[in-house]
């Protein structure tokens, strides 16, 4: 009985908290828009936003804690917005982002600086997520993708608290915070996928591990905690679907994403390929290139750049002609986003001098977009290592940019970029060093008429499915019944 009533109480004090905190969200919805509007000088004090007549703007809410990066995700991000401002200029658009230390302009001088691409600030708003800091992985050591999960759900009601928008648009992944929204303030929700918080790749890595240790009988006690660590993944992706049904409208990034988002979410994605300015780099001479490998990824532990220097090394070990070719370089260009990011590069240049190729490394960290460019246009090679990447923009802008890919033989690169096009090759896949220092050779050793038959076959396939206009025209399929 007393069990009972505890449990009831319980219930009841939860259904008592959640319906303040609702109603005190939606209390201030109106405050927070009119606020909003003041800033941007949509409206003075005192008057009713006028957009086009008297209707009032819509509100898009993009949620996008890292906005600032620099990475593939952020260039969906605010082509996204530009493509909305020039077809809807009564959206208000609204970034919610945890770089707290970065003013607006600030923010936009290295959108254009990075990524070229122009913005109209009278329609674009950022509202700062001060706990951010919650869903930094290196904060949980343990239990990683699950209390970032639910830290989320702390962020994403920071950011309900301080606007309400109609729309309500993760640009991120981060699908914990779709009930959050949903029963806060039921106002529609679209998201671009473009990587499962879980896939059924993870699990397998963990259940073939599992049979590895249940072989040997003196690795039992790693089996028992493999087994329990295996619940717990199951357990994560039913929740993780779960939350994912609340998404409307659901877009990801490759066909491998979409495989996976449909089987746990069950639904039915829409593919929307990330967009490449691939006009600004179909111009470069695919003429007179030096045999330099460009590597373009963030500077994140998923991105393998120790592979890229263990493949120099086991090139020169296997291929020992291009030890003599003065002009021969790995050049890795990246942002880099903290202190952790650093440490990395700190690390990746001690393994490039451990191995010997230090003089044959060179590190662009957070280089702007003309200097990217100049890169692209000069070298032979793009260079792609991270298992299965869910799509691989980077790889895209080798190929428009008419370098020869060699890229990682899984997920993204495999199954949507670096594919035959018009019955003919378009670059290079490899899955392990040794295969990657093959690749490297094969890519260097192309002839200039091999080299531009490959490059230009490449760009064409980039450029009729990555460009900035097919994904501009899939977006906007998927937004406009919401924003009109």
């Amino acid at each position: 009985m007393a069990i009972s009533f505890w449990i009831t109480t319980t219930l009841v004090s939860l259904w008592l908290v959640y319906r303040f905190v609702r109603l005190r969200t939606l209390n201030n919805v109106e405050v927070n828009r009119q606020h909003l509007l003041q800033v941007l000088d949509r409206a003075g004090p005192g008057e009713e936003p006028l957009i086009e007549g008297d209707s009032p703007p819509i509100f898009l809410g993009f949620f996008h804690p890292y906005c600032d990066a620099g990475g593939g995700g952020e260039r969906v991000l605010w082509t996204a917005i530009r493509d909305v401002q020039r077809e809807f200029p009564h959206v208000i658009c609204v970034v919610y982002t945890g770089d707290i230390d970065a003013s607006k302009e600030q923010i936009l001088f290295r959108v254009k600086n990075r990524f070229n691409i122009d913005l109209d600030p009278r329609t674009l708003a950022i509202v700062y997520l001060h706990a951010r800091y919650l869903v930094e992985d290196s904060r949980y050591p343990r239990f990683t993708l699950l209390l970032q999960s639910l830290s989320s759900m702390v962020l994403g009601y920071e950011a309900m608290s301080k606007l309400v928008p109609d729309i309500y648009f993760d640009t991120m992944g981060y699908a914990f915070t779709y009930p959050v929204v949903h029963y806060l303030t039921h106002v529609k929700i679209a998201t671009y996928t473009h990587y499962p918080t879980i896939s059924s790749d993870m699990l397998q890595r963990v259940y073939e591990r599992r049979r590895q240790y249940n072989n040997d009988s003196q690795l039992a006690t790693s089996a028992i905690w493999t087994s329990g660590k295996l619940i717990y993944y199951h357990m994560f992706s039913w929740v993780y679907g779960w939350c994912g049904s609340f998404a409307e409208i659901v877009m990801v990034n490759s066909s491998w994403t979409k495989g996976h988002i449909d089987q746990l979410w069950k639904t039915e994605a829409e593919i929307v390929y990330p967009p490449c300015d691939t006009e600004r780099l179909n111009v470069l001479d695919l003429n007179n290139r030096m045999p330099k490998i460009v590597s373009v990824a963030q500077f994140r532990p998923e991105k393998d750049h120790a592979m890229q220097i263990q493949a120099m090394a086991k090139l020169f070990e296997k291929h020992p002609k291009w030890k003599d070719e003065k002009d021969l370089e790995l050049v890795m260009i990246g942002s880099s986003r903290n202190e952790g990011d650093e440490r990395r590069i700190v690390g990746l240049r001690k393994l490039a001098q451990e191995l010997n190729v230090e003089k044959y490394v060179r590190f662009e960290v957070n280089a702007s977009f003309d200097t990217l460019v100049d890169y692209l246009g000069k070298a032979k090679v793009g260079l792609h290592t991270m298992w299965n990447e869910h799509f691989g923009i980077g790889v895209v802008e080798y190929m428009a940019a008419g370098l020869i890919p060699v890229a990682h033989n899984s997920a993204g690169p495999k199954r949507d970029i670096v594919t035959e096009y018009d019955g003919r090759p378009t670059g290079f896949l490899a899955d392990s060093v040794d295969s990657f220092a093959d690749c490297l050779d094969k890519a260097l050793s192309l002839s200039k008429q091999d080299t531009i038959k490959m490059a230009s076959n490449a760009r064409a396939a980039a450029s009729d499915r990555f460009s900035e206009v097919a994904f501009s025209r899939e977006l906007m399929r998927s937004l406009r019944k919401w924003l009109t």
